[in-house]
């Protein structure tokens, strides 16, 4: 059955198609107050509907809707109705700054981001750059997400591209730090900014990054929580990465208690709405 939930003229309700022939269907039954002509159907997608004239046949509240499915296809996932510009700069200056953090921390030399604890791991043990292997590393977790059924998005292939050339980039334009309260400094500000580019780049709704997909695939496949697949996840790479030479220390401690929290507290600020 397909729904479509809408509001206009005649106030909130549904309409639902009895006979399950999806959008192209004229016979709709209408739940809820009568003569909408503006809907929003499956995830939230708006779709103008056009005249809409009501009938009574069995008593039920019927509508015919003035549409086709030419009309359809041109009415949803606008670029203008989804903020498409916005959604994309944003996406991008987040990446952007999640690769400079990640330097960051690497330069404090008082513990990376768990995943970069083996990403620098591996980079030590095949002499290539740190960034090459976060590419190297997302492409191999990609092809993870297939047997977890998991989709990508733009943001999800610009993720695993962008952070490590930005990685590489920060590497080679900032130097080594000596001065500890410098260090310090340099981690309580690439954990910060790490959670504002992480809330940025979440918030466009535009694919969750390789890492992030393989963790809702494994809650969604073993039905454990968020908390404990994610936990596992990173204790895993951590531990395998502290083994190969990766640095493991204060801001990896810090990372991971505080990284929850600041996201949380700064998503609803990035988050960009996809309809009004």
């Amino acid at each position: 059955m397909f729904h479509l939930r809408g509001s206009g003229g005649g106030g909130p309700g549904v309409a639902r198609n009895p006979d399950g022939r999806g959008p192209s269907a004229a016979r709709w039954v209408l739940d809820g107050a009568a003569g909408p002509t503006t809907f929003r159907a499956g995830r939230g997608r708006t779709v103008d509907t056009g005249p809409v004239r009501r009938e009574r046949p069995g008593g039920a509240k019927m509508i015919r809707m003035n549409w086709s499915p030419r009309a359809l296809a041109r009415s949803i996932d606008r670029p203008e109705s989804r903020r498409l510009p916005r959604r994309l700069v944003q996406l991008y200056a987040g990446l952007v700054l999640y690769g400079i953090t990640m330097g960051m921390l690497v330069r404090a030399e008082l513990g990376v981001v768990p995943w970069d604890v083996l990403h620098q791991g591996l980079a030590r043990q095949f002499g290539v750059s740190m960034g090459t292997v976060v590419i190297v590393v997302s492409i191999l977790l990609l092809l993870l997400w297939i047997p977890l059924r998991e989709r990508p998005g733009i943001g999800t292939i610009s993720n695993a591209v962008v952070v490590g050339l930005v990685l590489d980039a920060t590497l080679v334009v900032l130097p080594p730090v000596e001065s500890m309260p410098l260090r310090v400094l340099l981690v309580l500000a690439g954990v910060f900014l790490n959670a504002v580019a992480t809330a940025a780049y979440i918030g466009v709704h535009l694919g969750p990054g390789p890492r992030d997909g393989l963790m809702t695939g494994l809650v969604r496949r073993t039905g454990g929580s968020v908390r404990v697949v994610r936990t596992s996840i990173e204790a895993v790479v951590v531990l395998a990465g502290w083994i190969l030479g990766g640095t493991v220390g204060l801001g990896t401690v810090l990372y991971a208690l505080a990284i929850g929290p600041l996201a949380q507290i700064l998503l609803p600020r990035f988050s960009v709405r996809l309809h009004r």
